[in-house]
């Protein structure tokens, strides 16, 4: 059933006015933005069967644009309109830090670090360098790995604080896997930068490391 077929009060539209679009099905949430179907697949059934082909929400909006355009029903203008979604998304979580500022709470600055790093599907290690007020200078993508890791330099990471002139820094890393839960090799890494920044008087502030709608923080669990 087309969604102009649907009762009033059924329709993804309509629902999502009425309630709010929290109420929504992930399905729902896709056939809102899609709009149509395909010949023979009405929009609902095409947002089903594109959460199926993908594996969910997430792995559909974090796809490359040759996975995404491979799929039927798909294609460059639709791939066009999902980045500029989430771009448009990570611009309104960024929006609490930005160059110059101070950061204002753990919380921003988790959320900022999670908006930049959850959708990728290799693991990604970050830096957030600050000043002596512990305003924001820079955030950098240091070093790009696998699905399951990456290799980290501390030497190369003292170089790029020192060019940025950061008194203190907050590092970051995903966890393509999706469980945020530090590892041995976490904790031992974020020594050694640790104890490398330090010769240089830069204060290592946190490690956060990024899961799926989740993240850990080292220096809450006072491993820093």
């Amino acid at each position: 059933m087309d969604d102009a077929q649907w009762p009033r009060d059924e329709r993804p539209r309509e629902r999502l006015l009425r309630h709010g679009a929290e109420s929504l099905t992930d399905a729902e949430l896709l056939a809102i933005f899609l709009r149509t179907g395909t010949a023979g697949q009405p929009v609902m059934a095409l947002s089903r069967h594109l959460l199926s082909e993908f594996g969910g929400l997430r792995p559909l909006l974090t796809a490359s644009v040759q996975r995404f355009c491979q799929v039927k029903g798909l294609g460059n203008a639709k791939f066009a309109q999902v980045q500029a979604a989430m771009e448009m998304a990570r611009r309104v979580m960024d929006d609490p830090i930005r160059q110059g500022e101070p950061l204002r709470s753990p919380e921003d600055t988790r959320r900022y670090l999670s908006s930049r790093l959850a959708g990728h599907p290799h693991e990604v290690f970050a830096g957030l360098f600050l000043d002596n007020r512990h305003r924001v200078i820079r955030y950098e993508p240091l070093f790009r790995g696998t699905i399951d890791g990456a290799a980290v330099y501390p030497r190369e990471v003292v170089r790029q604080a020192l060019e940025h002139n950061a008194a203190a820094v907050i590092f970051a890393h995903n966890h393509p896997s999706g469980v945020a839960e530090p590892s041995q090799a976490d904790i031992s890494l974020t020594k050694r930068l640790t104890d490398a920044l330090g010769l240089m008087d830069i204060r290592v502030l946190d490690h956060i490391v990024i899961g799926h709608g989740e993240q850990v923080s080292l220096a809450e669990r006072g491993l820093i």
